[in-house]
């Protein structure tokens, strides 16, 4: 076994027991922790395959902001986990079942003949060769068209996040920016002319 084979099985063996601990740990906090492991791995795994710019991005877009995100999401809210325990077990077989499925999916997928090893031996490059412009040629030729639904399908969840944050609540004190652009000076400030006073 050579050593690049016997680092792939180091960091997917730390994948996959952080994977199962963000999903089994109790604390939100330790689990948001261990989905940064996975995705640093992740990173280290597309480093193996010569995949760089994807796993700097990953590391840069998902550790650096999404992650740091969600910890202070999750450290500032006071989170009651209790009631989120008490529904696991009722939940627990249409769980298993969709667990069940989805290996059996990915089984299905990656042991075809269209995913198989023999085709995606790793052969060098030349000096000039970059994994990012060969990324953006296959994305935006073979991929266009999956790439611009996904891209709608992203902006429709922005406006739907942005619909429900600006719907109007009771109870809540907001300003209007146009009425405050129509204040002149004569509606805010008032002019007072006093008399001096006189010393005793």
């Amino acid at each position: 076994m050579g050593f690049e084979k016997f680092l792939f099985y180091v960091f997917a063996l730390v994948l996959v027991f952080s994977a199962v601990r963000v999903i089994t740990v109790r604390n939100p906090v330790h689990a948001a922790l261990f989905l940064v492991l996975a995705f640093f791995t992740s990173a280290a795994l597309w480093l193996l395959i010569e995949a760089e710019f994807l796993a700097i991005v990953l590391v840069l877009v998902y550790v650096g902001a999404v992650m740091v995100l969600f910890l202070f999401v999750i450290m500032m809210l006071d989170i009651n986990i209790v009631p989120l325990r008490e529904g696991f077990i009722r939940y627990l077989p249409v769980g298993v079942t969709v667990a069940l499925i989805i290996v059996i999916e990915m089984g299905l997928v990656v042991g075809s003949g269209y995913f198989g090893a023999e085709q995606y031996r790793l052969v060098p490059h030349a000096v000039d060769y970059s994994n990012t412009r060969e990324l953006g040629s296959v994305l935006y030729t073979f991929y266009v068209y999956p790439f611009e639904i996904a891209s709608a399908i992203l902006l429709v969840a922005i406006i739907a996040a942005i619909s429900l944050t600006m719907r109007r609540r009771e109870g809540t004190k907001s300003q209007d920016p146009a009425w405050q652009v129509r204040v002149s000076r004569d509606d805010r400030v008032r002019l007072v002319r006093m008399m001096p006073e006189k010393k005793k």
